[in-house]
């Protein structure tokens, strides 16, 4: 089963292969789409992705938000949500019925237009990044030939939103915000796209299937995992800070933290305006830590899954399981790591994180010609190793002068 379409063409034949009652199953698709003509087909191909992901992620983003109120409450000793349902379990229902309800306040001399359209074009983004993620074998929403650099293209296109929205408020502190998060966006865009060049160098093709396909086999369909080498494990930490930053995660989250400028881009928004923008943030981290997951951490691939029913219920399995991992790292961090200032998360970006990423390319280049594998790994290992020690020397060795204040007289 490679695409949707293919499995339903074949529908009855691969229902039928389901235990107990895969014929009852395949007596009801002859019912509803026997003889149905080609378009329908085609339509309805289009439609479960669209559906799917629609139902699932925000779904996802729903729960993440309340588990990860619960984790931090946890962390800082508090109890988190406890008070809307058993444990807290209705709280996001309640906090999206707030939000839907809350006045929706547009300053006098925004723009009006712009105003709205900003948060919309917050999420539309985030959602198409699903759009190129296999979440099991063959189950992918669209099986682009390039869809590493559809992903790449499509999350940059949030950086407009966050200019609209700080430039539609006509407030001078929500347009600094902005400026400060689209530099942001762009200096750790750089070092995240070079770090998914190292998958792509080695896999040979952009397309995310083609990606998880090469991760497969090996021990327990395990070892084969990029992250399991040293350029595939550097390229993992180099990419996961990159899409941390890119989605103003802490300790990354400058734009709307409110000890710098106010709140950022959405200072002058409220109601369900600010939560387009939040649904935006989570939605684009999680669709982020899908990508990870494909590109360094097998995608889909575990053990026991494969072809057939079951074996693709089990690779759903592992991809959920990965990217839940990657969400409760994300949690971690963000309730142990202090914020970054604005200086040392510009730094860090073209001093480590950009010269490493070139590195991190070279050693794949040695990875991929040197047939002798253990010579491969010592090599790979002490050349990323020295580079990482030089780099960290360079960028903790920089003299910090004393800050003066000057004040009008």
């Amino acid at each position: 089963m490679d695409t949707i379409y293919q499995f339903l063409q074949h529908a009855e034949e691969n229902l039928r292969g389901i235990p107990l009652i895969g014929g009852l199953l395949a007596r009801l698709y002859h019912w509803l789409l026997g003889g149905a003509p080609e378009w329908v087909l085609v339509a309805l191909a289009i439609a479960v992705p669209i559906a799917f992901i629609m139902a699932v992620f925000p779904g996802i983003f729903a729960y993440t938000t309340l588990v990860e109120r619960k984790a931090l409450g946890r962390i800082q000793n508090r109890i988190g949500p406890n008070r809307v349902g058993r444990w807290g379990i209705l709280q996001p229902i309640a906090d999206g019925v707030k939000l839907l309800t809350k006045e929706d306040i547009v300053p006098r001399r925004a723009d009006k237009y712009v105003h709205f359209l900003a948060p919309v074009l917050a999420v539309i983004p985030s959602i198409l990044l699903f759009s190129v993620v296999p979440v099991g074998i063959g189950l992918v929403p669209v099986d682009l030939n390039i869809g590493i650099l559809f992903a790449f293209a499509i999350s940059t296109a949030s950086v407009l939103a966050l200019f609209m929205g700080g430039w539609a408020s006509r407030n001078k502190f929500s347009l600094l915000g902005a400026m400060r998060a689209v530099a942001q966006v762009v200096s750790y865009e750089v070092p995240m796209v070079l770090a998914a060049v190292s998958v792509v160098m080695a896999v040979g093709s952009l397309s995310t299937i083609a990606i998880a396909k090469a991760q497969s086999g090996g021990i327990l369909n395990v070892t084969n995992w990029f992250v399991f080498r040293p350029w595939g494990f550097v390229g993992f930490v180099l990419f996961t800070i990159g899409a941390m930053a890119e989605s103003a995660r802490t300790p990354f989250d400058i734009p709307e933290a409110e000890s710098e400028i106010i709140a950022g881009y959405h200072t002058e928004y409220s109601g369900f305006k600010f939560a387009l923008f939040q649904l935006g943030e989570y939605l684009a981290s999680i669709a982020m830590g899908g990508i990870t997951v494909t590109m360094f951490l097998g995608g889909y691939n575990g053990p026991g899954s494969g072809p057939g029913l079951f074996g693709g219920l089990i690779s759903m399995f592992w991809f959920f399981a990965k990217l839940a991992l990657m969400i409760v790292m994300n949690i971690w961090i963000r309730g142990t790591w202090p914020r970054v200032r604005v200086d040392q998360l510009m730094g860090f970006a073209w001093k480590v994180l950009l010269p490493m990423s070139i590195v991190n390319i070279i050693a794949v280049g040695f990875w991929h010609y040197m047939t002798i594998r253990p010579l491969a790994w010592i090599l790979t290992t002490v050349w990323l190793v020295v580079w990482f020690l030089v780099l960290s020397k360079l960028a903790g060795s920089e003299d910090i002068a004393p800050r003066t204040y000057r004040y009008a007289a």
